[in-house]
Parts: structure tokens; C-alpha cells; sequence
């Protein structure tokens, strides 16, 4: 993990951590990976944009959104249709939350435009 990056993503699908990458890579956008609220403090320190975070990988939301709400870093999430009624409690404490669908569609843009509001999984949510 690099410190100074544009983007931290909290993620741990390998499919997911590829296609960042690589698209991170391909866009000009500074990227580094954390896996634990201790990884994430360290790359806060970096001054990120934002934070990209999986919210359907089973980690400890409470700690990571903390940790990310006490530096002050908007958070990018990314849930399914399937678990949006499920990981609804951590919607509000993101900028934005966006289906993974979306997020392979428009990573790129996201990857440039950062976290800026938009309520797309809460308006397609039953």
C-alpha cells in the first residue's frame, strides 16, 4: 500500500481489486488498497479524494466509515441490488452508493469525479 493516493479502496473481491487497478492505472488516478480501519487511517494521511468501499464484503463498517468520517475523506460505496436493503444502514454515512453494476459501467468517471453525491442505490432500492 502506497501512501499519497488520489483514491483508497477498501475492497477485497480479487475481481474488483483487478479491475480498479487496472482502470486506476489506464485513467491517471493515484490508488492504493487497505484492508483494515488501521491500513485506512495510514492512507488518510495521504490526503485521498475519497474512499472507495465495498459494502458487501463482510468487514467492520462501523470502524472503516469511522475512521474515514474522523479525517474528513467523502466515501464512494458500491453494494449489489441484491444486498441494498441489507447494507442500507452505512448508505447514509457514504457521499455516494452506487450498484457494483454501475461501478463497472462508470468506473472510470467515478475514478476522476470522486465520491460527489448522488442517491443512486437509494432511489432503485425496494
Amino acid at each position: 500500500m502506497t501512501t499519497g493516493a488520489a483514491v483508497v479502496a477498501v475492497v477485497k473481491d480479487l475481481f474488483f481489486v483487478a479491475r480498479i487497478r487496472e482502470t486506476a492505472r489506464l485513467v491517471g488516478i493515484p490508488l492504493s488498497f487497505a484492508r483494515t480501519p488501521e491500513d485506512l487511517a495510514a492512507a488518510l494521511d495521504g490526503a485521498p479524494r475519497f474512499v472507495l468501499l465495498d459494502l458487501t464484503a463482510g468487514l467492520d463498517y462501523d470502524a472503516i466509515l469511522g475512521t474515514a468520517e474522523r479525517a474528513g475523506i467523502p466515501v464512494l460505496a458500491f453494494t449489489t441490488h441484491a444486498l441494498a436493503r441489507q447494507t442500507q444502514p452505512w448508505h447514509a454515512r457514504c457521499e455516494r452508493v452506487v450498484t457494483k453494476e454501475t461501478l463497472t459501467t462508470e468506473l472510470p468517471t467515478l475514478l476522476r469525479e470522486g465520491a460527489k453525491r448522488r442517491d443512486d442505490v437509494r432511489r432503485t432500492a425496494p
